[in-house]
């Protein structure tokens, strides 16, 4: 029994994770609850179907877990004065220069209106830069024209992560700059690009190829050995799955996008990682920032950063923002909790009140907004298992 969970406890995380895995809905999946120092890892299933078991140290594809790390190295910069929270993104990304805003979002590209005032650092950290993704934009019965002329571009940007067809980074950015913004900068929020952007920004900022930064700025310093770009080793990769109307699809193999270096390494949902790894990541926020980040911006991160009137033009959906509003890069939670989850099939929730970290890594994708079931029982079971 882990110091500070019950052993009960501990039998009903096990029950609440296993009730869920099996080769027709969930092959495999490592959930991981911890307090303090202590670590509880369940690692059940397959990481195919018929495939060969999940273990501690298997790689999934976090997808949009992938936010608050790129928000922590944005924060670094910040930290070590290369650039500021409120300073226009123009000195290091002049594509992004000179915006104009569509008059409606759903309008002709060419139907649109100055940008009232310049993107800032802080607007893509708040994802309020005026471009990303709305519940709106989804339920058209038709594309809006952005979301056409972003698909042509390569972005993949306005749904699920694509690592095999976005271009380099200078390229992407190019094709960015070449769209109006949905919303005035500071208007609203809007998700997943402003992340997007950060790579670019921290690459240039840093002088260095985005994974290498992150490599030497967070993963080294916290031991985050296994977190990339994609898998040097795809024998510990698990199978990615769709849901469709005749069972679980394979929606990208091991050897697939996945498998090499991307031309560009997205920063809102590029990374695969372990749930060591995020666990490391959760601790040192945990602990104030140490060993990367001050404890001014660490507080910043997990810290509700929008206004109202920002969080009332946006979300993912009816009720969204009802007890949840947005750090840098993550969620907020109005209990003090905080955390993002990766629509390939990944949750990490970090408590600070509790002192508890619960991580839930599968591979299979969302089918909606909201956290699965499986998700949500194991972080139930992981609040029952406290002494």
């Amino acid at each position: 029994m882990a110091e500070g969970l019950t052993a009960d406890g501990m039998a009903r995380l096990h029950a609440a994770a296993e009730q869920h895995v099996d080769d027709e809905r969930l092959p495999g999946l490592v959930a991981l609850i911890a307090r303090g120092d202590q670590v509880h890892v369940e690692a059940l299933g397959r990481l195919a179907a018929g495939g060969v078991p999940v273990a501690r140290n298997s790689l999934f594809r976090i997808a949009s877990t992938t936010k608050p790390i790129t928000g922590a190295a944005t924060l670094a910069l910040v930290d070590d004065g290369v650039i500021a929270l409120d300073e226009p993104v123009d000195r290091l990304l002049p594509e992004l220069a000179g915006r104009r805003v569509l008059r409606r979002p759903d309008g002709p590209l060419d139907d649109t209106t100055p940008a009232e005032r310049p993107i800032t650092v802080r607007d893509l950290l708040t994802f309020t830069s005026g471009f990303g993704a709305s519940a709106e934009m989804f339920a058209a019965a038709t594309p809006w024209p952005v979301m056409q002329a972003a698909d042509a571009l390569r972005l993949a940007t306005l749904g699920p992560p694509g690592p095999d067809i976005q271009p380099d980074p200078d390229t992407w950015i190019a094709g960015l700059g070449t769209l109006p913004l949905l919303a005035q900068p500071g208007e609203r929020w809007l998700y997943n690009t402003g992340a997007s952007v950060l790579g670019v920004l921290a690459a240039r900022a840093a002088g260095m190829p985005y994974p290498e930064f992150l490599r030497s700025r967070l993963f080294e310093p916290l031991g985050m050995r296994d977190t990339a770009f994609f898998a040097a080793d795809t024998s510990r990769l698990a199978t990615s799955y769709q849901a469709t109307p005749d069972g679980l699809a394979v929606w990208d193999p091991p050897d697939g996008a996945w498998s090499r270096p991307p031309a560009f390494p997205d920063g809102a949902a590029g990374l695969v990682s372990t749930a060591d790894d995020l666990l490391a990541f959760a601790r040192m926020l945990l602990r104030g920032g140490e060993p990367v980040l001050s404890a001014g911006y660490a507080r910043a991160m997990t810290s509700d950063q929008l206004t109202p009137e920002q969080k009332a033009g946006g979300g993912l959906g009816p009720g969204f923002f009802t007890g949840r509003s947005w750090g840098f890069c993550q969620a907020v939670l109005a209990s003090g909790s905080y955390g993002w989850d990766g629509g390939l099939g990944t949750s990490w929730l970090v408590d600070p009140v509790h002192d508890l970290v619960v991580i839930v890594l599968t591979q299979r994708m969302f089918e909606c907004p909201q956290t699965p079931q499986a998700h949500r029982d194991i972080q139930v079971a992981a609040y029952s298992a406290l002494a």
